[in-house]
């Protein structure tokens, strides 16, 4: 999408920052429209370096091209983060006295606003009503969250956070072909513990399974995720459950899955766990120079979800293969489908540079046939969006 991302003149300008990094990063064309206040607190090169585009502010540059409208016309949506107390006066109030203003009257993109001021301004008669205004017209209104404001105060006012906000931005301007659907997500890698110092785990980074989660929940579904060691930070509005192995992970997974339309097991887990875990810390000194484990078979959770599922459930796994070779590596998954009896699996290549702590990623998908019918490449986020349009199919 082509988004416009608004910054205004407060000193919540800064987490502005990461509200655009994670549009790019989610594969959209961003472009910054900030006041020259908004300037004063982060710098052009900074947004410039970030969205990859060039910065506007100026309502009389570009004058040849009538970019003060232009803008608006090309947007597919508008976000205002931080939205002050002014911003949103002369929002509510139809106010065009600069390129922000101008690019919004100029817009049909659904527009969101996430308010940030102190505790006085956001409850004060005139912005409550402001408030209202907007909201009557369909505004999208994000927060404010109650925290830590500048200085000493603290109370109502602090913008939310850049992950929430985002969310609530593609919410808004995504398909909404969800609602109604309750998911279960699994994302991350399970960690087998052989003593209270040490595991054996793998590199995902639970990336790609949080963005299938952001996904659905953007497309308005009721979505629980179910996360084990997760390197990334999860917005505070997700459903959450931490585990740390395989057998927690199952058992997770078995509580929820009866709630659950649809099942996504994005998590990367471990085939085996050590026999027995030491109650202390394993000493070189007294193993000697070799240290023999002895591994078990962890349970198949996938097997179990399809033996198991419920009428009308879906059930989506996941197979992370190293093999180089495209034709060994389809013939890899579509044994693989056969023996777990999912609906669909989502197949993608791995490596010491490729798929786990990644930005991006490749997937393939095959249905319980082993036929293809999905590929996707690209950021994580547009994979995500990829495999979750596969809903609408029958299975």
């Amino acid at each position: 999408m082509n988004i416009v991302v608004g910054i205004t003149g407060g000193i919540a300008a800064y987490k502005a920052v990461n509200v655009v990094r994670a549009l790019v990063l989610a594969g959209h064309d961003v472009h910054v429209v900030a006041t020259e206040n908004a300037l004063r607190f982060v710098g052009r090169p900074t947004l410039e370096a970030i969205s990859r585009n060039l910065v506007h502010s100026d309502l009389y540059e570009g004058v040849a091209e009538v970019r003060h409208v232009a803008i608006g016309q090309a947007a597919d949506l508008i976000v205002v983060a931080p939205a002050t107390a002014n911003t949103i006066a002369k929002l509510a109030g139809g106010f065009a006295d600069d390129l922000l203003g101008n690019t919004i009257l100029a817009s049909t993109a659904p527009l969101v606003i996430a308010p940030a001021m102190h505790t006085e301004m956001w409850q004060n008669p005139a912005t409550v009503a402001n408030i209202a205004l907007l909201r009557e017209r369909g505004v999208t209104v994000v927060g404010p969250a109650s925290g830590q404001l500048t200085g000493k105060d603290a109370g109502p006012g602090r913008m939310s956070e850049p992950e929430d906000i985002v969310a609530a931005a593609l919410a808004a301007a995504g398909p909404r072909d969800l609602v109604g659907k309750r998911i279960l997500v699994t994302a991350g890698g399970t960690r087998e513990p052989l003593d209270p110092v040490r595991f054996i785990g793998n590199r995902s980074s639970g990336r790609q399974g949080l963005a299938i989660a952001l996904a659905a929940r953007a497309r308005g579904a009721d979505v629980t995720l179910v996360v084990a060691n997760l390197e990334v930070s999860v917005p505070a509005s997700l459903s959450v459950q931490h585990v740390g192995s395989t057998l927690e992970l199952a058992e997770a997974v078995a509580a929820a899955a009866p709630s659950a339309d649809v099942i996504i097991m994005a998590a990367a887990v471990a085939d085996y766990r050590p026999e027995q875990v030491a109650d202390a810390k394993i000493k070189k000194e007294t193993q000697g120079d070799i240290l023999d484990l002895r591994l078990v078979k962890n349970p198949d959770i996938l097997r179990s979800l399809a033996d198991n599922r419920l009428p009308g459930q879906l059930i989506i796994g996941f197979a992370a293969e190293t093999e180089p070779d495209d034709a060994a590596l389809l013939a890899l998954a579509r044994a693989k489908i056969a023996r777990k009896g999912s609906d669909y699996l989502v197949v993608n290549r791995v490596g010491w540079s490729e798929g786990f702590g990644t930005e991006n990623n490749t997937v393939v998908v095959l249905d319980r046939t082993g036929d293809i019918v999905a590929e996707a490449t690209g950021s994580k986020p547009s994979v995500a969006d990829g495999i979750l349009d596969l809903l609408s199919v029958p299975a």
